[in-house]
């Protein structure tokens, strides 16, 4: 790995810039608690290993050959962003998951970790960011380029997840103090709603470089 230091930093600053995967965090976090909030966290850190493994297959190049494959992932995208943001806006949305233990079963954990897939996986951004990104911290004349694009990859994944970690607790403290406060908490929600659907608007007319 080259510069590995900088490639640390560079991956810190994307990270802690506001976007649909902290606020999905931060919303799962406040309204479903932490169990559930960290499964959403684990399942951006799939979709991110999958964009890792995309991007080492040339899916961007694809992109760049059939536009229309770039237009279908970013229109399905922002479709999903906006399901989610007007969802919120219903009392009761993602409603808290009272209790832990024989409550919080599999299949809400299931659900938290398909959102946090979905949320990354159809955002073709992360894809163009690890196509970017990645090949700039590879040495050629090193070792083989799929083990240090693995590196990278690995670092990107583990990274992301204590990033998302933190944004996931951070969600749950939230969600303590809005038990105590009905106001905020749909305020709260509106917020949170109006972001999403903000990012899904902001994806529906991003264009490719």
């Amino acid at each position: 790995m080259d510069n590995p230091g900088l490639y640390l930093l560079a991956l810190a600053m994307i990270f802690l810039m506001p976007g649909p995967d902290m606020i999905l965090l931060l919303q799962t976090g406040a309204s479903q608690g932490r169990a559930a909030a960290l499964a959403t966290a684990v399942g951006l850190a799939i979709a991110r290993g999958c964009h890792v493994a995309l991007a080492a297959m040339g899916l961007a190049t694809l992109f760049k050959v059939a536009p229309w494959t770039f237009d279908m992932v970013r229109i399905a995208g922002a479709a999903y962003l906006l399901w989610m943001g007007v969802h919120l806006f219903k009392p009761g949305a993602f409603a808290s998951l009272a209790g832990t233990g024989k409550q919080l079963q599999a299949a809400p954990l299931r659900s938290a970790i398909q959102r946090g897939v979905l949320t990354n996986l159809l955002n073709p951004k992360a894809l163009l960011f690890c196509s970017v990104l990645l090949p700039q911290f590879i040495t050629p004349d090193a070792e083989p380029v799929t083990t240090q694009f693995a590196l990278l990859g690995l670092v990107l994944v583990g990274v992301g997840f204590v990033f998302d970690s933190s944004y996931a607790l951070a969600g749950t403290w939230i969600g303590g103090w809005l038990e105590r406060n009905p106001t905020a908490q749909r305020m709260q929600r509106w917020l949170f709603g109006g972001l999403l659907i903000g990012f899904a608007a902001r994806l529906a007319f991003m264009q490719q470089a």
